[in-house]
């Protein structure tokens, strides 16, 4: 299948003729086969986001939803290399005589990312338009099929990606991920706000602290908290949000994410915490 190079990714064909996509709000009855769109966001980078919303996707396919994920970090893709996808491609296929990419599948998720298009190693040397109307195109080209929730993974902060998601997409929520510092949990209340804006009005449904203590795995029992204790947790009590879950660091997370198993799919501590995390989310949705 020839590849062909535009605008620094490497694509299967070109998406459109025309890469901008117009700007409009899809409105709910133009997604009707997903029931739900949650965000998971964090107000910065390295608190990782991208393994909660990995995980919480993998946990709610684990209890018999039917989950699909979009990567929207343009710049730092993360999703294909944690599920173990980095060398897949997504096809285009003709749906209704209309050009659609179909999404990749692994454990039970539909999965989208822009590192699906780009080589190995290569940057995305993009302004804000551009990376936002290559999103957008993403957005209203991917073949989901009928979905209860499509997890979307915003980037760190509070830029034009995520006002373009709010604007393209009704979301049912967010979800905002935090570690206990003092240093993650100032941005964590920006972010927060942007969701409860009057122009946004994207209801919170709580905060994650990740990385709420390490935990060694000879000693499953002893809780070292290097990041300070309870910090998100005090935040979700002054921003009335509920707290869905502390994480704490094992390494087994981390070797499941560099190996693109996701934890949630073992029947370890870990793995059950995300669980009870996806319950918590598909009792919120009101599944």
């Amino acid at each position: 299948m020839k590849q062909v190079a535009c605008q620094g990714l490497h694509y299967v064909k070109p998406l459109t003729k025309n890469p901008v996509v117009p700007k409009k709000h899809i409105a709910k009855e133009e997604l009707p086969q997903i029931r739900h769109v949650v965000a998971v966001a964090s107000g910065k980078g390295g608190v990782g986001k991208s393994t909660v919303a990995v995980n919480l996707a993998v946990a709610l396919a684990q209890q018999g939803f039917k989950v699909g994920l979009m990567d929207a970090d343009v710049y730092g893709p993360s999703i294909p290399k944690m599920t173990g996808t980095e060398h897949e491609q997504p096809a285009v296929e003709a749906v209704a005589g209309v050009e659609r990419i179909m999404p990749v599948a692994r454990y039970g998720v539909k999965w989208m990312s822009i590192g699906y298009f780009s080589a190995a190693g290569e940057p995305l040397i993009w302004r804000g338009p551009m990376a936002t109307n290559a999103l957008k195109q993403l957005l209203n080209q991917v073949e989901w099929g009928a979905l209860d929730v499509l997890l979307i993974d915003l980037p760190p902060g509070t830029g034009d990606i995520h006002v373009s998601i709010i604007q393209e997409v009704k979301l049912s929520g967010a979800v905002v991920v935090s570690t206990p510092q003092a240093v993650a949990l100032a941005d964590v209340e920006k972010g927060v706000n942007m969701f409860l804006n009057d122009k946004v009005r994207v209801p919170v449904l709580g905060l994650v602290e990740n990385m709420a203590w390490f935990t060694p795995e000879e000693l499953p029992h002893n809780k070292y908290y290097i990041f300070g204790k309870e910090g998100a947790a005090r935040l979700a009590e002054k921003l009335h949000l509920p707290l869905l879950a502390q994480l704490p660091i094992v390494q087994s997370i981390r070797e499941s994410g560099d190996e693109g198993t996701p934890i949630a799919l073992k029947k370890n501590a870990a793995g059950t915490a995300f669980l009870a995390l996806a319950g918590k989310i598909a009792t919120m949705l009101q599944f």
